[in-house]
């Protein structure tokens, strides 16, 4: 299932299971035959081996059927992303690849506040504010479900430029954790100074 893969596009050696993973698939043919010819020594070690050969296919047939959801897949990220026109980056986590597949998805057809908003919220995986300015051709994406600048940003750019009406143009707005909040969370001065400001900003 793997020589299909373009060349370059699929890290060497990243999807051989361990053995381990396969034990975990592993096919006890013992269970469907008598006891007196499992018992036999030289039938144990051939229902071991069959035993592992069938536990292998099982792995690779439940691992071919996780690449057709966004979610799951792994090295099939190669083929959603061919579906989708987005490049693949392979110094990229498979999470940040969902995260911009899901998001293109999510983008797919005429393009409304209401789209833009889920968008959005499927790539941060927090709450999202769309806030139109028609007057001034634009509009503001505020992230109010998780603190600091989501990861994976510029990508993220990269899908509103591939989305949005082209004469509109756009900005982000952050949410932070300001003093009074750190305040209120008993965090002392001396716990304070061993925290970075960015990890201060983020405090949950």
């Amino acid at each position: 299932m793997y020589g299909t893969s373009e060349y370059g596009l699929l890290k060497y050696a990243e999807n051989i299971p361990s053995a381990e993973e396969i034990k975990k698939y592993f096919v006890d043919l013992t269970r469907y035959v008598p006891s007196f010819i499992s018992d036999i020594q030289e039938m144990k070690a051939v229902y071991e081996v069959e035993g592992t050969e069938l536990g292998s296919i099982l792995y690779y047939l439940n691992d071919c059927i996780k690449q057709f959801f966004i979610d799951t897949a792994t090295w099939g990220l190669t083929y959603w992303e061919d579906e989708y026109g987005i490049d693949t980056n392979l110094n990229a986590s498979y999470e940040e690849r969902r995260e911009v597949l899901k998001a293109k998805k999510r983008g797919q057809g005429t393009t409304t506040k209401a789209m833009l908003k889920k968008t959005a919220e499927a790539f941060s995986g927090g709450e999202v504010n769309v806030i139109e300015n028609n007057a001034e051709y634009s509009f503001v994406i505020q992230f109010v479900g998780i603190k600091g600048i989501p990861k994976n940003l510029q990508a993220f750019k990269n899908m509103l430029e591939d989305i949005k009406p082209a004469h509109l143009t756009y900005s982000f707005k952050y949410t932070y954790t300001v003093w009074n909040v750190l305040k209120q969370k008993n965090l002392s001065w001396n716990n304070c100074k061993i925290k970075t400001w960015d990890e201060l900003k983020v405090y949950e």
